[in-house]
């Protein structure tokens, strides 16, 4: 288990700034638990609270290169190129996706937009040239952007209105009569902020927004449009909004309380892709997609490539066939998890989205 240096600071913090100020939104207590659980000690592995794609299998980001490498392709090799990785985890992904496009004749400088000292320190180790940003304003401007973004949107801080019997009120956290936060109706709000289809719901419904998510996505989508290339995002999440919390934590590959102990679990909620994809669209670009995870790899070949792992690595057979399984079968993360490319208009595309 991860042993965080400032474990229970965080939750001080907070407890502090809501006995100073009143209470916080949803929104901001994810943010400051957030920065403070990324900007602590390595959250991935076996020894740490969860596991991503890219972390199972090297098939993983491996099937990202060819993805990648087939856009490059078939839009007549365009120079200059460059790769952004958002939220980069250990810099896995990359480097198995950066190996297979250089295998495709093609090495686009690498660009990673990371804030968490620990992370960076594994993710250069990962790729020794990689660039770090930490915000979008200083990533390249002068040649196409191949984005990648795995389990990136989930980690933002979200919005959360409930209805109450007086109407819709912001969700906001506070300190109960314990040493313990709970969330709780706050200011009303106005019925515009709610999709007019669930104004009328049953009392308590929850909706959820996340304007950080649409945010960087509208930045990046202007990117696209001025500059070409594409972007991937693969993350959990639904293809339609509704209603409901999907706020949740995890602890030592454990669900978790999001509402105990601040900063020491990782907070996440599902994405929403039907407003990426609308933001996206929006700003000019063509969508594909979201589909889910599981016909995407098999899409590209991750079952011929376990079939070539399996030839080279016999001894390994087990672990390379359920690493394929997690990845693909619709009970494991097949399913759960959806990817949608977002493209410059001009560019082709993108394979592993039928036609």
């Amino acid at each position: 288990m991860t042993v965080r240096p400032d474990a229970g600071q965080t939750a001080l913090r907070l407890a502090q700034q809501i006995e100073a100020s009143g209470p916080v939104s949803v929104a901001e207590y994810m943010r400051v638990a957030n920065t403070a659980y990324y900007g602590g000690a390595d959250p991935l592995g076996a020894a740490g609270d969860f596991i991503t794609a890219p972390e199972i299998s090297q098939m993983f980001g491996e099937m990202v290169g060819i993805w990648l490498s087939d856009i490059w392709l078939r839009h007549a090799l365009p120079s200059g190129c460059h790769y952004i990785e958002l939220g980069p985890g250990r810099g896995t992904l990359a480097a198995d996706a950066l190996r297979t496009m250089k295998r495709f004749g093609w090495a686009p400088s690498a660009h990673f937009l990371e804030n968490s000292p620990a992370l960076r320190a594994k993710q250069l180790h990962a790729v020794p040239d990689a660039s770090f940003h930490d915000n979008l304003d200083s990533l390249p401007s002068d040649a196409p952007l191949f984005i990648v973004a795995n389990e990136f949107f989930d980690a933002l801080p979200i919005q959360q209105m409930i209805l109450t019997h007086s109407g819709w009120h912001e969700r906001v956290v506070v300190r109960d009569r314990g040493s313990r936060f709970a969330a709780m109706p706050g200011a009303p709000i106005a019925d515009s902020i709610i999709p007019e289809h669930f104004r009328v719901a049953a009392v308590g419904s929850i909706y959820e927004t996340c304007p950080d998510a649409l945010a960087i996505m509208d930045i990046l989508s202007r990117r696209l449009a001025q500059q070409g290339g594409a972007m991937l995002t693969i993350d959990y999440g639904h293809t339609q909004p509704g209603l409901g919390s999907t706020l949740q934590a995890v602890r030592s590959h454990q669900y978790a309380d999001p509402f105990a102990d601040p900063g020491d679990c990782d907070l996440t909620a599902h994405v929403n892709f039907h407003d990426l994809a609308h933001c996206a669209e929006t700003r000019g670009l063509a969508v594909a997609g979201p589909t889910e995870q599981g016909a995407w790899l098999s899409g590209l070949g991750i079952d011929q490539r376990a079939q070539s792992l399996l030839k080279a690595h016999p001894d390994r057979a087990a672990d390379i066939n359920a690493a394929r399984n997690r990845l693909v079968q619709r009970e494991s993360m097949g399913a759960l998890f959806k990817v949608m490319a977002s493209y410059a208009k001009e560019w082709p595309l993108p394979e592993g989205f039928g036609r």
